[in-house]
């Protein structure tokens, strides 16, 4: 059964949680999706990463982060200021209005995680980290291993036959 397997389960979760978190939100009346919370998030802690660290970090494409940057830049949550050394590239930096809804919305956050995690011990959450981070590493690429082969033998010389 499909229960049974612990990547189902595990995703199921996540999803129902995302579900969870994001009506709590919309019932608080705050006007921004878990994605785009995380992204302002990612920016507030991180203002020098590139799309593709922001990417990676929220766990998106850099298609979506795109998308998500500008709109929140459009919603005036975010504001871009040219980098000094390369005019080509923009520091994202969280607006002041950004900055209120990441203090808006961080109740709201602290709220969900509590209601989720009600009746795990800290041991339970410490293993629960503890194997997850355990599955993470072990899902990471592996470094190649380079085969030694034998050095290339010379052709006979076919040309007396």
């Amino acid at each position: 059964m499909l229960s049974e397997i612990l990547f189902y389960s595990l995703d199921r979760a996540i999803r129902q949680y995302r579900k969870f978190a994001q009506g709590n939100i919309d019932r608080a009346g705050i006007d921004i999706t878990v994605d785009q919370w995380l992204v302002l998030r990612v920016i507030e802690e991180h203002d020098d990463l590139t799309q593709a660290e922001m990417a990676e970090r929220v766990f998106k494409d850099q298609a979506s982060v795109a998308r998500i940057i500008a709109l929140l830049l459009k919603r005036g949550l975010l504001k871009a200021e040219p980098l000094p050394q390369d005019g080509r590239r923009m520091r994202l930096r969280v607006s002041t209005l950004g900055h209120e809804v990441l203090a808006a919305v961080q109740p709201v956050v602290l709220s969900n995680r509590a209601v989720a995690l009600a009746g795990l011990a800290e041991t339970d959450l410490a293993q629960m980290r503890q194997s997850l981070e355990r599955i993470y590493t072990n899902c990471l690429p592996k470094t190649p291993v380079v085969e030694s082969t034998p050095a290339a033998l010379p052709l006979p010389d076919n040309t007396n036959r």
